[in-house]
């Protein structure tokens, strides 16, 4: 291996010394990529947690790779966004193949003054490293590997957790469980829960393999039919390191345990790779699920990443959507344990976390259906699409190789304040915060990134608010920005800032804790604002 997994230390749990059982306020029951960050970003937000692993290392083989913009400005807040895009593989475009020949290129930010790229790409592993190692800096977060939850019992105040060490075993007693124990979840398991969707049995094989080669284009390339494989579709993309993932579609009658023989590898990798002086890694074959809970919350368990909702890997739509429910859980939970909020603003991660999966779970069945027609009218159908897009730019968009995680815009939650005033485009209500370069060097997301509201005011003075919420999540700071340099404001240096957000003179935004837009106003009132911020703290 390229990479040396590291080995977390077992420590005895104190509850061994104390009867067997123990108390804690937050459980987090799995150490992967989505466990560690909500676990961060909950002690970010000065709640402590017990992460509870089976395992004592990272993941095996670099799995989620590719990490979107949305997820790496998610990162940034909790501190670990420059680091990532220091170590990936930045890229933007893409190519689509079918056959022998290219169908067309595209670029998924064209458009510059962004921080982040449209993805970087970088193994999952050395992202949950840094992770666990940023969770026991901040002194919050007990790390507890090689502890397997055993069973589950939920009984209406809290949740008791049977767990299995090496020392011996114990009862953990947790005011709230976050289930990030992925897709094998043992918590889902112990609940009775199933999964409502559907699984395809088509078998694709994806391999790590690391080779030194710099005449191949940092770019995503993904063929249809391609001819040094036949009949199948592949995909391939560069990670750091020197580190190539490649898949390859196996199609439904293949045997896993006959297609991961080295030697059977090694030739369809030498075929697809043009060459052979490269080292096979990771391999595994796997068959795609896109299906999900019912519900997400199930009393005072809340069930976030693959433990909740499965996706195909084609669109990086799995590790990115994780995240993305970490970033909406963490401040929501963080209010209701400070006395911030009440219990049923937890309600609201259904309500704006099952859209957002059911959206994931769409487009991946559709890319799946389009990659691996089950009829030859619907290849008949996909093969015509994609003569066409060669020349026909009205086709392209018909053409499915997965379409790329986009970051969910919560349209029908509950805590979005509607628009009263008139507005031409702009980032609308339940829309994450778009990026704009400010100030002499600096960039608008960071601004938006104090834990707690933001109120942000374009061209307009400060709004004396009666209540601007102490210093946790329900806190409202103030931030001006204005079209020309001046003191004590961000500068819209540009005019991104303006023409993304529809901002005129006097423009009020309201961004939450996990800097989606609560609301927006033409000009600031301040109960409008108050009331908007009770309403995205739960309130009527």
């Amino acid at each position: 291996m390229s990479y040396q997994p590291p080995r977390f230390a077992f420590r005895q749990p104190p509850e061994l010394g104390a009867g067997g059982h123990g108390e804690c306020r937050v459980a987090v029951v799995g150490g992967g990529l989505v466990g560690l960050t909500v676990a961060l970003d909950l002690s970010r937000r000065g709640v402590g947690s017990v992460l509870l692993d089976d395992d004592d290392t990272v993941s095996v083989g670099s799995r989620a790779i590719c990490f979107s913009k949305r997820t790496l400005e998610i990162y940034d807040r909790l501190g670990l966004g420059a680091r990532m895009l220091a170590k990936g593989v930045t890229w933007n475009r893409g190519v689509v193949h079918f056959r022998d020949k290219i169908v067309y290129e595209f670029n998924l930010l064209p458009e510059a003054g962004h921080a982040f790229p449209a993805f970087v790409n970088l193994q999952q592993y050395y992202a949950e490293e840094w992770l666990a190692a940023a969770c026991a800096e901040t002194g919050l977060v007990d790390l507890r590997w090689k502890n397997a939850v055993t069973r589950v019992e939920p009984d209406g105040e809290a949740v008791r957790l049977e767990v299995q060490t090496p020392a011996g075993d114990y009862a953990l007693r947790a005011d709230w469980v976050l289930a990030c124990d992925g897709a094998h979840s043992t918590v889902r398991r112990a609940l009775g829960l199933g999964f409502v969707g559907k699984v395809f049995h088509d078998h694709f094989l994806i391999a790590d393999v690391v080779m030194h080669r710099n005449d191949l284009p940092t770019l995503r390339r993904f063929w249809f039919e391609p001819p040094f494989h036949d009949g199948g579709s592949a995909l391939m993309h560069r990670q750091a390191d020197d580190v190539w993932r490649v898949d390859l579609q196996l199609g439904p009658d293949a045997e896993p345990e006959r297609e991961t023989e080295p030697a059977r590898v090694r030739a369809r990798l030498e075929a697809a790779l043009g060459r052979s002086d490269f080292e096979i890694e990771w391999v595994s074959v796997y068959t795609f699920r896109c299906r999900r809970l019912e519900r997400f919350r199930h009393g005072r368990v809340l069930f976030l990443g693959d433990s909740a909702h499965q996706v195909s890997p084609f669109g990086a739509r799995g590790g990115n959507g994780g995240v993305q429910d970490a970033d909406n859980l963490a401040w929501k939970l963080a209010g209701v344990l400070n006395g911030e909020a009440g219990v049923a603003l937890l309600d609201s991660y259904d309500a704006e976390r099952i859209p957002a999966a059911d959206e994931n779970i769409l487009n991946s069945t559709r890319s799946t259906d389009f990659m691996t027609p089950k009829t030859e009218a619907a290849r008949a159908y996909r093969d015509a699409v994609l003569e066409l897009a060669r020349t026909q730019a009205f086709a392209r968009p018909m053409v499915n190789s997965g379409r790329l995680s986009r970051p969910a815009v919560l349209r029908g939650s509950p805590l979005n304040t509607p628009d009263e005033d008139a507005w031409q485009g702009g980032v609308p209500p339940g829309a994450p915060a778009e990026d704009a370069p400010v100030g002499a060097a600096g960039w608008l997301l960071p601004a938006l990134a104090d834990g707690g509201f933001t109120l942000l005011l374009f061209d307009a003075e400060p709004v004396e608010l009666d209540d601007p919420g102490g210093g946790g999540v329900r806190a409202i700071r103030t931030v001006l920005i204005r079209s020309a340099d001046a003191p004590g404001a961000l500068w819209d240096r540009e005019g991104l800032f303006a023409r993304r957000y529809d901002a005129r003179p006097g423009t009020a935004i309201l961004f939450r804790p996990d800097q989606h837009v609560a609301a927006r106003w033409r000009h600031a009132a301040p109960a409008r604002i108050l009331a908007a911020r009770d309403r995205a703290m739960g309130g009527a």
